[in-house]
């Protein structure tokens, strides 16, 4: 990693901004570079800097070390891996939660097993749909093995060839002489692109390529858990691989709705209930409302401060590993009346005269 970049100014943040703040202009810039979005050169690297940026700025511990010496010097190798960098077993896609905005393929060689490129897809999720887990369908256009030659790119009835200038092993040797002597180079064949193969009748359908377009529908199962901005990987589901190499992942970004109740703090969830006076002197008994249709009997103790917070355990959100489920923490706010009758006023007044 570059130690001269400045993650802030990637971000375009200050040195002093809130984690809020750094989610929030993160979302921004990915939406904006994002390669689905954005067609321009240079909107990959792009994307992979401002995530690069977001993974150092999110993390307490190494946004501290980056303060104090311009980079990261724990944990170097997990870079670009999204929360942890830590995966998450799936039923039928394989694992989620690989790298943060991840994915991007390495250079091969040409003619030889070519991985498929990876697809992104930005999902939109409910605030419930986030902490309880569902199942979206989502409707990605991809290319695939061409259904006519199933990737052989000949026509049907017709066989490829293998090519006689390379003799079917894609490279050529060259025998060059010079003043020290002769000496040979190794060249990838001009006929047939090394792939060691011709087509002389190529298929229609796919005009010789051995992919075409497809539009899938593909299930992907979001666990318990996520939060906003995270990403699934849905494994083997984008663009088929050329000539035998794997298909591509695809990797859904979640953005996740607000709800207009609840907010979330890590696995814990936060509401805010009002209470007047005589609630918060005398104590009482109130239902609230739970995250998901339920109710709770909430008991308010005597002598509640404004601004209270009283915590019910185990009612916020289960953690992606399954290992324990945060709080609800409920922020009590005692409303006082702008407006009392005469016998409120007396009886208030005789409050006042007894304290």
């Amino acid at each position: 990693m570059n130690s001269n970049r400045n993650f802030y100014d990637e971000l375009e943040v200050s040195n002093g901004a809130t984690e809020e703040e750094i989610r929030r202009a993160f979302r921004k810039l990915a939406m904006e570079w994002h390669p689905d979005r954005n067609k321009s050169k240079e909107a990959s690297e792009r994307f992979k800097s401002v995530n690069e940026a977001y993974q150092v700025l999110i993390d307490p511990k190494k946004r501290d070390e980056y303060d104090r010496y311009g980079r990261v010097i724990s944990d170097s190798d997990s870079m670009g891996q999204g929360f942890d960098g830590k995966d998450f077993p799936t039923t039928g896609f394989g694992d989620i939660f690989d790298a943060f905005f991840g994915g991007f393929g390495s250079r091969r060689k040409e003619g030889g097993p070519q991985r498929g490129h990876d697809l992104h897809y930005s999902l939109e999720i409910s605030f419930e749909e986030a902490v309880f887990g569902t199942e979206k369908e989502v409707e990605v256009m991809r290319t695939e093995l061409c259904s006519t030659c199933q990737g052989s790119r000949a026509k049907r009835g017709t066989s490829v060839s293998s090519c006689s200038n390379c003799r079917g092993n894609g490279q050529v040797r060259r025998a060059q002489s010079g003043f020290f002597g002769q000496f040979v180079q190794v060249v990838t064949c001009s006929v047939c692109r090394g792939e060691g193969k011709i087509v002389e009748n190529p298929c229609e359908r796919c005009r010789g390529e051995g992919i075409e377009k497809q539009k899938r529908k593909i299930n992907v199962n979001i666990p318990p858990g996520v939060d906003d901005m995270m990403q699934l990987r849905v494994t083997g589901e984008a663009e088929s691989g050329v000539n035998g190499g794997p298909p591509g992942n695809l990797y859904i970004v979640l953005a996740v709705s607000p709800h207009e109740v609840f907010v979330r703090s890590g696995n814990d969830l936060m509401i805010e209930i009002p209470v007047d006076i005589t609630q918060a002197s005398l104590g009482d008994n109130v239902l609230i409302p739970i995250l998901g249709g339920a109710t709770h009997d909430l008991k308010i103790p005597p002598g509640v401060q404004p601004g209270a917070t009283l915590r019910l355990k185990d009612k916020g959100v289960v953690s992606l590993n399954g290992s324990r489920r945060g709080d609800l923490l409920v922020s009590l706010k005692v409303t006082i009346p702008k407006k009392l009758n005469n016998r409120a006023k007396k009886l208030l007044t005789d409050l006042a005269d007894e304290l």
